[in-house]
């Protein structure tokens, strides 16, 4: 399986390469169940954009069991082992709700039985007020042994509820930890698109003349042909590289993901138009002085293209005409490398 799996990365971008026939020929050779999270996963190992991925799938060898593989998933956080670890999660504390309810139920069963136990007593010992002392003791004999057994089944119950508890609690903090690797990048752990879009829709809720906030776009250039020209293993750190160097060029609070495999996004809160611009040519000098790359030959890699477009959110109508305004003025500054950062100004398409 090492050998299969490794050979194929280097093939499957080039062009005419049937991919998902690729992914099929690896997963019927290795009998790995036709699931969508495994077609996924079997996807990302032959991409060859996770190379650590791909020798750990290769790892385990043929006939992996399902567990190994969701377990691997789970490690790479991709979508769908975390999206069915959360379903099974889910199930399982529903089971737990479940049997809680029952012996619930069955104490509060218990409960009522004693009540009418002593009941039945009482009535029993109003109704011969002459009854002897040992039959009365019998009475309370039998009701202490009742009384007895329930205390023994409470303290069953409320163990039981008590592990209940810790497995429902259990559940949920790794449901939310399954969530949360929803939202990051698998490469480079950077909030995804997804979390990306939850940040926008926050941001311009709030954003206004008076506080205006910022969003940059930073698209690589062609990252097809640098993957083509330098290998995906080299990409891959690169990519990783540049989003190690955003993210140290920016402060704490401020918010940066990768949305697309060639595009970063920052989102900057009380920053102008003059400002944005300011730190997308910091940003774009940062990159340029610092990443260094090497390619499969081994020679060093500078002078990655970059292109980079700004746009104030009150400038939007909503979160996504937000994000396509940043995006046409990406465009634009990808077609004119000289001007490699734009803009948009409502009173002009877009300006430098």
């Amino acid at each position: 399986m090492q050998e299969n799996i490794a050979a194929v990365p280097q093939q499957a971008e080039r062009p005419g390469a049937n991919a998902l026939q690729k992914i099929m020929a690896v997963m019927l050779r290795h009998e790995i169940s036709a699931l969508p999270r495994n077609f996924e996963l079997v996807y990302e190992a032959l991409s060859g954009g996770h190379p650590d991925l791909t020798h750990d799938l290769a790892a385990l060898g043929a006939r992996p069991s399902q567990h190994a593989l969701d377990q691997l998933g789970l490690k790479y956080r991709l979508s769908g082992h975390c999206g069915a670890t959360a379903e099974r999660l889910q199930a399982d504390a529903l089971t737990a709700l479940s049997s809680m309810k029952d012996k619930l139920a069955l104490g509060l069963s218990q409960k009522r039985s004693f009540a009418r136990s002593v009941e039945t007593a009482a009535a029993s010992i109003r109704a011969d007020a002459d009854v002897g002392i040992e039959q009365l003791l019998g009475e309370l004999d039998l009701l202490a042994s009742i009384a007895r057994e329930m205390v023994k089944a409470e303290t069953l119950l409320a163990q039981e509820v008590a592990q209940g508890l810790d497995t429902l609690e259990a559940a949920d903090r790794a449901m939310q930890a399954a969530k949360a690797m929803t939202l990051r990048d698998r490469l480079t752990a950077l909030p995804n698109r997804a979390a990306f879009l939850q940040k926008l829709t926050e941001t311009h809720a709030a954003s206004s003349p008076a506080h205006p906030s910022a969003l940059i776009l930073i698209e690589i250039c062609d990252l097809s042909h640098l993957q083509h020209q330098y290998g995906d293993e080299a990409t891959a750190k690169l990519v990783k590289g540049l989003a190690g160097i955003f993210r140290k060029a920016i402060k704490k609070h401020d918010y940066i993901a990768r949305i697309e495999a060639d595009t970063f996004a920052l989102i900057f809160d009380g920053i102008d138009a003059d400002d944005a611009h300011s730190i997308a040519e910091r940003l774009f000098t940062t990159a340029e002085n610092n990443l260094v790359f090497a390619s499969e030959t081994g020679h060093d890699v500078g002078g990655l293209p970059l292109a980079l477009g700004h746009v104030e959110g009150y400038e939007a109508t909503d979160p996504l005409h937000w994000l396509a305004l940043a995006k046409t003025a990406t465009q634009i500054a990808r077609q004119n490398p000289r001007q490699p950062i734009i803009g948009h100004k409502p009173s002009r398409r877009a300006v430098a």
